[in-house]
């Protein structure tokens, strides 16, 4: 019997997985750096913690790593994410649906936590989210389970009474190391790997099937 749902927010609540793709390629390539070489499917479910490595390859000596990350910061303060319209158009439905049945519902998402209460202040849903955790309230991010036994703890919800909602092979790794069913919003745009997820949805409407 199910008894809470953690739903990941990037690409499972909102549609930001590309609006984030090319904000960090616009601000890269004002500092002359290509990402080029990099599938978009290799940042989504993470953060950008230890990408560093992997964006400059040869060139990661030469940069002030830290200060480049700085700069970032801002770059991404300065440009916002429009979360009004990223939002997917069944996620009030599924979420009013989901909190009706009595289910305890989490959020475990891999952004900052002053990003994702802006995501739920603007489309008012602070108040269906009985837990709301970021990966940066732990040290390593997804595929690490940490973010994911925290949210059960918190829920007060064993593994096996729970499900998860992802779409990245970060996020389905962590979910799956947490010892939970974990169910992916199917990927056509990224070539993502979701292969070990349990299973796959076509849309975030279709959670309501796994409460049948």
């Amino acid at each position: 019997m199910v008894e809470a749902i953690i739903f990941d927010m990037d690409g499972v609540l909102f549609d930001t997985e590309k609006y984030y793709y090319d904000r960090r390629a616009s601000f890269l390539n004002q500092k002359g750096i290509s990402i080029d070489h990099l599938p978009p499917s290799f940042f989504i479910g993470g953060n950008t913690k230890r990408v560093w490595e992997n964006i400059l390859r040869n060139d990661y000596d030469k940069w002030d790593v830290a200060t480049l990350q700085e700069e970032y910061n801002s770059y991404k303060k300065n440009h916002p994410l429009p979360y009004k319209k990223l939002i997917f158009p069944d996620v009030l439905k599924v979420l009013n649906e989901v909190k009706s049945r009595g289910l305890k519902i989490g959020l475990a998402s891999s952004s900052v936590k002053a990003d994702i209460l802006r995501a739920l202040e603007e489309n008012h849903l602070q108040g269906f989210f009985d837990v709301v955790l970021s990966g940066e309230e732990f040290k390593e991010s997804k595929p690490n389970p940490e973010i994911y036994l925290t949210a059960l703890k918190q829920l007060g919800v064993e593994a096996n009474k729970a499900l998860i909602i992802e779409d990245s092979e970060k996020g389905i790794a962590a979910g799956v190391a947490a010892g939970v069913e974990v169910w992916a919003i199917k990927d056509n745009r990224f070539g993502m790997n979701q292969e070990d997820a349990n299973g796959l949805l076509d849309s975030l409407k279709d959670v309501l099937d796994l409460l049948k």
